[in-house]
């Protein structure tokens, strides 16, 4: 094998854009400075300015779990499923999205966690949505069973713009709904009376 001069850290940012340009899946980082053989510190930097960089531009950096991939900004979306001829691709049920919704903002979360919040059955539209790559085992819960915990993928982060889990909004704050006394008159009701 042909021995590679060490690159200097100036020309880090454009070294590892050609290695995300090529990839076909998430990088981590540890495999991008040993592949450059220079401190994981430095690509570190690296991947910062190459962030910078991309903020007007028509690619970004996605990063989550010591992971990183280059994908098309989100603005771009509509334009590159135009042209892919994707634009009547099939969307995601309702069911699909309360699932999703709650496997993002709880996760690690066990199927038996969504159907809590749901309130329904939810193995269809959590199979869906690892179908399409939305969502993944990530590990195991502890306790009888050990079920399985499910988790969002770089996917799911790509196809809703993020660049990571800390980018999701804020869940709204909402008051707990009107409880239903024994007389048939909500509770909140009843005491604003009393």
């Amino acid at each position: 094998m042909k021995r590679l001069p060490q690159p200097g850290a100036g020309r880090l940012p454009a070294l590892i854009e050609s290695i995300l340009f090529v990839a076909d899946e998430p990088v981590e980082t540890g495999s991008l400075a040993k592949a450059l053989r220079r401190p994981r510190a430095e690509v570190e930097a690296a991947l910062e300015e190459l962030e910078t960089w991309y903020e007007d531009r028509g690619l970004r950096l996605q990063r989550s779990n010591g992971l990183v991939q280059m994908v098309s900004a989100p603005e771009a979306g509509p334009y590159i499923e135009r042209f892919l001829g994707e634009e009547s691709r099939q969307r995601i049920s309702s069911a699909a999205l309360e699932a999703l919704a709650i496997i993002a903002y709880r996760q690690p979360v066990t199927r038996a966690g969504v159907e809590a919040v749901r309130g329904v059955n939810s193995d269809g539209p959590i199979a869906s949505l690892i179908a399409r790559g939305l969502v993944e085992d990530v590990g195991r819960a502890p306790g009888p069973g050990r079920p399985a915990l499910l988790g969002t993928t770089m996917k799911f982060l790509e196809h809703f713009g993020l660049k990571n889990s800390g980018d999701l909004p804020p869940l709204a704050e909402t008051s707990p709904p009107n409880r239903i006394s024994a007389n048939g008159e909500g509770e909140h009701a009843a005491s604003s009376r009393a």
